[in-house]
């Protein structure tokens, strides 16, 4: 991997913080999410507990840390995206969760070589504990277009995006329409 390969993915992580850092916000004391689930800092639920208090440092590290899974999630599934799309994407799982993200009929098109297909997918992800949230519409709605942007500011998008194996991961909060 060349320094231009390594600084476009670098970007696309940097990216893809400032989206999940926007509409995930940062809480320093564990709350309940919309659908019940225990979450602290930015939208980490892992190992969140009601009432826990976080340090502004400890937030920043599992920001990192989460999104670091959900990018590796995204380039096991779908390899080479160009960095727009990635970054849309790792956002996605981040929210959704890997086991989501690898059944979805978005990866299933992306691999078929539907890119703008797959980023069209993302606006069906927006109920929660089987409810429509206007957070998660806008969220989806962002997410779409960068990863539209970078569907068409690359050349050949689609040549290096490969079926991989699947494996098993918690899925998220969102979730398609019931």
């Amino acid at each position: 991997m060349n320094i231009v390969q390594k600084s476009l993915i670098a970007g696309s992580a940097a990216i893809a913080a400032t989206i999940v850092g926007y509409f995930e916000g940062r809480e320093l004391v564990g709350y309940l999410d919309p659908v019940g689930i225990p979450t602290v800092c930015y939208g980490h639920t892992a190992t969140a507990e009601l009432d826990q208090v976080m340090t502004e440092a400890e937030c920043e590290a599992l920001l990192l840390a989460d999104l670091g899974h959900a990018l590796a999630t995204v380039d096991a599934q779908l390899p080479g995206l160009p960095p727009a799309t990635r970054a849309a994407l790792g956002s996605f799982v981040y929210n959704v969760g890997s086991g989501a993200f690898q059944g979805s009929t978005l990866v299933r098109k992306a691999r078929n070589g539907d890119l703008i297909g797959a980023c069209n997918e993302l606006p069906r992800w927006v109920y929660a504990g089987g409810r429509k949230l206007n957070g998660l519409v806008r969220r989806r709605e962002a997410e779409r277009q960068l990863c539209l942007e970078g569907v068409r500011n690359e050349p050949n998008p689609v040549e290096s995006v490969r079926p991989a194996a699947t494996g098993s991961a918690a899925a998220g909060v969102a979730s398609r329409p019931p």
